[in-house]
């Protein structure tokens, strides 16, 4: 799932992703620029949550697992 500005970049809120079994946020995100060059300037500064919980660049991801990618928020 994209969240405000990563959704724009690709044009999509909601993405399936055929990932390989034990792969990671890292390959997500790999493999998310590689499909949405747009979103290239936001990953790095996006946080990952899996299944509603943030989560590091090497946490595991499962099938059927809900990925978020939330780009930064300004103002405050």
């Amino acid at each position: 799932m994209l969240f405000g500005p990563a959704a724009d970049a690709a044009g999509a809120r909601d993405v399936e992703l055929g990932l390989p079994e034990g792969a990671t946020l890292e390959q997500v995100d790999t493999l998310l620029e590689e499909r949405f060059p747009a979103l290239r300037p936001l990953l790095d500064r996006s946080r990952y949550a899996v299944n509603e919980t943030f989560v590091d660049a090497g946490h595991p991801v499962q099938r059927g697992d809900e990925v978020a990618v939330i780009p930064p928020v300004s103002g405050g």
